[in-house]
C-alpha cells in the first residue's frame, strides 16, 4: 500500500510540475515582424525593391529579420554587391525600423545553405576561411547602423536532419567560431540562434546564444501524407521553453518563423493559385496567427510577405489586407 501511495503522490508531484512549466503569462500585445530577402523575392520573380517598399510603406512592417546571402552580395570573390542591403538597412533607420540580420551560410529560404559557386571546388578549411571573411565584411559594414538590432548567426544550424544533404553535418566549433568573431567586431550587439520548434531541443541554441528565436510550423504537405496538421498543442512551446530556460538560463525568447505561405515541393510560381491556396488558405493563416498568439513570444516574426505581396499581384489581396491589420495593431 505504502508503494501505491508513493507511486501516487510522485504522479501528482510530476503532473503539478508540469502544469506549472507550461504557464507563460500572455503579453498583452504581439508585435509582429517578418522575414524578408532579396533571394525570396526573385524567386517569385518580384522586384525586390518594390516588395521591400510596400512591405514598409504600405503593410507598415517595422521589425524585420534580413538576410545576407552570400551568393548575392559576393558572386565573385572580393566583388561584392551591398547595394540593396545597404537600402534595406538605410531605409529602416529612416523609418526608426529595426532589423535583425542573419549572418552565415545557412540563411532562411530552401536549400537552407547558400554559398557562392565560386567556393565550389575550395577545401572545408578554405570555405571556412572565406565565410568568416564574408561574415567580417558584412559586421563591419552595418554594425555603426543603429536600425541593427540583433546579429542572427546562421539559421537553425542544430537541426542538422534537416537539408543535410545540402549543409552537411553541424560543426559546432565553427559555429562558436563564427558567433566569436562577431562579437569581437561588435561586442555591444547580442547574438540570436534560432531553432525548430518541432523538431528541436533547444539546448544547443541556448548553449550559443544570448537571445533564442524558435519557429513554429502548424501546415504541412508531402506527397505520401498529403496535407496534415501539426498535432503538438501550443502548451508545448509553453512548457519546452521554461524547461530549457530551467536548466538553460532565461533567454529573451522570439517567435522567429511563423510560416503563413504554402508548403510545396517546387518554386511557388511554379504552382497554380488554387494548388498555393488549398495548401494556405486565409483560414489556415489566422489559425496560425491565433495559435502562435498563445505561445507567450512577445515578438513574432512572419513567414510569406513576399508571397502575399505576389498574391496581391495576381489578384489575391485578401492575405495582404489581412496582414494591414496586424501591423496596425
Amino acid at each position: 500500500m505504502k508503494k501505491k501511495y508513493k507511486a501516487i503522490l510522485i504522479l501528482v508531484i510530476v503532473s503539478i510540475m508540469i502544469f506549472l512549466l507550461q504557464h507563460r503569462s500572455m503579453p498583452e500585445v504581439i508585435q509582429y515582424g517578418v522575414s524578408f530577402s532579396e533571394f525570396r523575392s526573385n524567386g517569385l520573380d518580384l522586384n525586390p525593391k518594390e516588395t521591400f517598399d510596400s512591405i514598409v510603406d504600405d503593410l507598415g512592417v517595422r521589425k524585420f529579420r534580413l538576410s545576407s546571402h552570400w551568393q548575392i552580395i559576393e558572386p565573385e570573390n572580393n566583388k561584392f554587391n551591398f547595394e540593396f542591403l545597404d537600402y534595406q538597412i538605410k531605409k529602416l533607420a529612416d523609418v526608426n525600423g529595426k532589423a535583425i540580420l542573419t549572418l552565415g551560410r545557412r540563411q532562411p529560404a530552401w536549400p537552407e545553405c547558400h554559398v557562392p559557386d565560386w567556393v565550389g571546388d575550395l577545401s572545408v578549411e578554405k570555405k571556412d576561411e572565406e565565410l568568416l571573411d564574408f561574415i567580417k565584411t558584412v559586421v563591419e559594414r552595418y554594425k555603426d547602423y543603429d536600425s541593427i538590432e540583433y546579429w542572427q548567426v546562421e539559421n537553425e544550424p542544430f537541426l542538422s536532419s534537416f537539408a543535410k544533404e545540402e549543409c552537411g553535418p553541424l560543426d559546432k566549433d565553427f559555429l562558436k567560431k563564427e558567433i566569436s568573431l562577431v562579437k569581437s567586431i561588435d561586442p555591444t550587439r547580442k547574438i540570436l540562434v534560432t531553432d525548430s520548434g518541432n523538431l528541436g531541443t533547444w539546448v544547443g541554441a541556448f548553449d550559443v546564444g544570448d537571445v533564442f528565436g524558435t519557429s513554429l510550423y502548424r501546415f504541412f504537405w508531402t506527397p505520401d501524407l498529403g496535407k496534415f496538421e501539426s498535432r503538438l498543442p501550443v502548451s508545448f512551446y509553453r512548457l519546452k521553453f521554461n524547461v530549457v530556460s530551467l536548466l538553460k538560463g532565461w533567454r529573451t525568447g522570439f517567435l522567429i518563423e511563423l510560416p503563413l505561405e504554402p508548403w510545396l515541393t517546387t518554386p511557388i510560381i511554379d504552382a497554380d493559385i488554387d494548388t498555393q491556396l488549398s495548401r494556405m488558405s486565409l483560414p489556415m493563416v489566422k489559425d496560425s496567427i491565433l495559435f502562435a498568439s498563445k505561445t507567450g513570444f512577445e515578438r513574432q516574426y512572419l513567414w510569406g510577405a513576399e508571397w502575399w505581396y505576389w498574391l496581391k499581384q495576381n489578384g489575391h489581396p485578401e492575405f495582404w489586407e489581412y496582414a494591414k491589420t496586424l501591423f496596425k495593431k
